[in-house]
């Protein structure tokens, strides 16, 4: 499924777009159940265990920026947990034994979309090693003016960044102060039924949808089988082995030696990765639909 040169670039960048893994039957499926989805959204007016609404989602309006864990609430999503183009392209990547984490999938309608500021997921979940990575399945066509994902190439070899602000988790760097050169992010663009692959420690974020064209993003997180977490660790080994898409498991994790950040003291504001930003004093995406940093 990979190039040696993708494989190259993946370890680079620390992030790839692999195009066509999915068929155009797999990404029409998808469409028309996140269409029903979002048409569901109509009846809720604030944040549930499956929908997390923008600011401006009214039930004749329906805006919804995320599904959580959408492959628990549909097939269509939990089939590709396990599909193959997918498991092929992580064991090119780190070998025969892959596990499974969790998916959400982010919408970023037509218009109004909302921005993900710069982070890094390693700060969210650090593991025993960092092979880790999320892998995006795009559901529509992504180009720079719909707020593809934006990877500051390289930064997955760097530093675990600050995510605090005010002592307090927030899932976000502050643009002002962490050093980075955000102007050298590239974005991760491509055709509907391609995949991303990002990097753990990527630092990466996403400007606002300011198109006439809807974003919708697949998020899968997954590790190698041997990467076991340092926050929020298993209790169920059954249950944590059960997670296993791709070979054995194994009672001995791998340690390497890898900067770690705990995200304690927790977030103020729970939920989403959206919710949790809302700590962060400056923001980087502050103009929509550029990519204009605070002064």
């Amino acid at each position: 499924m990979l190039s040696q040169s993708q494989i190259d670039d993946y370890n680079r960048v620390g992030a790839i777009v692999v195009p066509d893994v999915l068929s155009p039957d797999e990404v029409a499926r998808l469409r028309r159940v996140t269409d029903a989805f979002v048409e569901r959204s109509r009846a809720v007016t604030t944040h549930t265990d499956i929908f997390d609404l923008e600011e401006t989602h009214t039930p004749a309006q329906p805006r919804v920026r995320r599904i959580k864990a959408p492959h628990l609430h549909d097939p269509a999503y939990a089939a590709l947990v396990r599909h193959p183009g997918i498991i092929a392209v992580l064991r090119a990547l780190w070998g025969p034994n892959i596990r499974f984490d969790t998916a959400k999938l982010n919408l970023k309608s037509a218009g109004f979309g909302a921005a993900v500021e710069w982070h890094q997921d390693w700060a969210f979940y650090p593991h025993t090693n960092d092979d880790l990575a999320a892998v995006g399945v795009m559901m529509d066509d992504m180009e720079l003016a719909n707020g593809p994902l934006l990877i500051v190439p390289g930064s997955h070899k760097g530093p675990v960044y600050d995510h605090h602000a005010g002592g307090r988790f927030c899932g976000a760097m502050d643009p002002a102060g962490c050093g980075v050169d955000f102007a050298g992010a590239i974005p991760l663009t491509g055709r509907a039924g391609s995949i991303t692959v990002h990097h753990v420690r990527a630092v990466h974020g996403s400007a606002v949808n300011t198109s006439n064209k809807d974003r919708r993003l697949l998020l899968f997180q997954f590790r190698a089988g041997d990467a076991w977490p340092l926050v929020n660790a298993p209790r169920d080994i059954a249950a944590f082995d059960a997670l296993m898409v791709a070979g054995e498991p194994t009672l001995e994790p791998r340690l390497t030696a890898v900067p770690v950040r705990l995200p304690l003291p927790p977030a103020d504001h729970q939920g989403s990765i959206y919710e949790n930003q809302k700590g962060l004093a400056n923001r980087y995406f502050n103009v929509p639909g550029t990519l204009q940093p605070v002064p």
